[in-house]
């Protein structure tokens, strides 16, 4: 006598799925049940960068705004050949944007710090502002690969075109720009030393401007 064979197991699992209820013979209906396994990978987020502070920012405006001076310069400079005196080009070019009144020598306010009428003489940068300038884009150099040495922003040729401006427009507009002074200890750790305190300077007209807008950079030279 032949074992018989145990009837098919209802249940049973084909290819990751389980599936029941699935039966032979003919003209019979089945009910089957799918379940599905997936596995989902674990949802990962991005942090967004910080967003730029407003000398970072202002500073980037700046280069891309020189950058495109050389571009539209003539004939083209490239960043390489930038030499300082190229860069005393690009402050006197910024010139035309300026705010600052700066009296001419024949002018009857020459020296006056508050002219009680206006004039015709022109308006400047004012030094305050190219200074902050140079020292932006000098940052910005060396930041974009520059070599600190080859920095045509700290040349010295820079750096005596900006005193000359500050003493131009100090004579011009009678507004003295003095470095403030820091007071120092006495000796004897005792006061009636005499004033040492700190003579603040005033730039420009109390203020200093942004002298780079996007309208300078769109601007051909």
């Amino acid at each position: 006598m032949e074992p018989t064979s145990a009837p098919p197991d209802p249940t049973t699992v084909k290819g990751g799925e389980r599936v029941e209820g699935e039966r032979g013979g003919g003209g019979g209906s089945s009910s089957t049940t799918t379940t599905s396994y997936q596995h989902h990978a674990p949802a990962t987020t991005t942090t967004p960068p910080p967003p730029l502070s407003r000398y970072e920012s202002q500073k980037r405006r700046d280069w891309n705004t020189f950058l495109q001076y050389l571009k539209n310069h003539k004939p083209p400079l490239t960043l390489g050949r930038c030499s300082g005196a190229h860069v005393i080009e690009f402050l006197k070019y910024l010139d035309q944007f300026g705010k600052t009144k700066v009296h001419a020598t024949g002018c009857p306010y020459f020296g006056h710090p508050s002219p009680p009428a206006p004039c015709a003489c022109p308006l400047r940068q004012a030094w305050g502002s190219l200074d902050a300038l140079i020292g932006r884009l000098r940052a910005a150099y060396e930041e974009n690969g520059g070599r600190p040495e080859s920095n045509p922003f700290g040349a010295r040729a820079v750096r005596i075109y900006l005193r000359e401006v500050r003493e131009g427009q100090a004579k011009a507009r009678g507004i003295p720009y003095e470095k403030k002074k820091r007071k120092r200890p006495s000796a004897d750790g005792g006061g009636g030393g005499g004033d040492s305190g700190s003579s603040s300077s005033r730039v420009g007209s109390g203020r200093t401007t942004n002298v780079v807008t996007s309208a300078v950079a769109s601007t051909t030279v």
